[in-house]
């Protein structure tokens, strides 16, 4: 059985999330999200799994290369806290196999908006106990890393699949399922407007 990250409380009793079903089957719809999404997203589930560190190698090789990026993992002394950063990585590598595996319920909603929150000034910093000046992620830049996170996900589909046709498809799932995940990150940056 593999140990749960830091700080990763999927399985822990949660408040439970603002949105609504109705708010999410509206997100799905937005999305064009499909019974066949639900299918390609959980086989790609299968080949990124194994892979999740091999894809955060490439994700934080980006992040840490991009001073604003890297900029809000800064502890007291203005430099880098790589503890910090492996424990929001392990998590990080969690979302993948969760994104790809759990299903869009009430209890994956409380997660996301758990995730939401520890991107603001409500919690970031608390999960991982760490005193770091930057006191929330922009959210600008918490949206456009969905390009990366999803332009790089292609290549660790192809090691698993031959198939364009279902290299295609998973690509796709992916890409509504990581747009669906992180538009309810934005929730408690702007919750009377979302």
């Amino acid at each position: 059985m593999t140990t749960a990250p830091a700080g990763y409380t999927y399985d822990e009793q949660l408040p439970a999330s603002p949105v609504t079903e109705q708010d999410l089957t509206e997100l799905l719809a937005d999305v064009m999200w499909t019974d066949a999404d639900a299918r390609a997203l959980r086989r790609a589930g299968e080949i990124l799994a194994p892979q999740a560190s091999d894809i955060l190698d490439v994700w934080y090789d980006f992040i840490g290369s991009t001073p604003h990026l890297i900029s809000v993992f800064r502890g007291p002394d203005g430099k880098p806290d790589q503890e910090y950063l492996e424990r929001v990585r392990a998590r990080f590598e969690r979302w993948i196999t969760d994104l790809c595996t759990r299903g869009f319920d009430y209890r994956w909603l409380a997660y996301q908006e758990e995730i939401g929150l520890r991107h603001t000034p409500a919690k970031k910093n608390l999960t991982d106990g760490v005193k770091s000046p930057s006191t929330y992620v922009p959210m600008r830049h918490l949206v456009a890393l969905l390009v990366p996170i999803t332009m790089t996900i292609r290549e660790f589909l192809q090691r698993g699949e031959s198939s364009l046709t279902e290299v295609e498809a998973m690509h796709q799932a992916w890409f509504k399922a990581a747009t669906v995940s992180v538009t309810l990150w934005t929730r408690p940056y702007a919750a009377e407007l979302w």
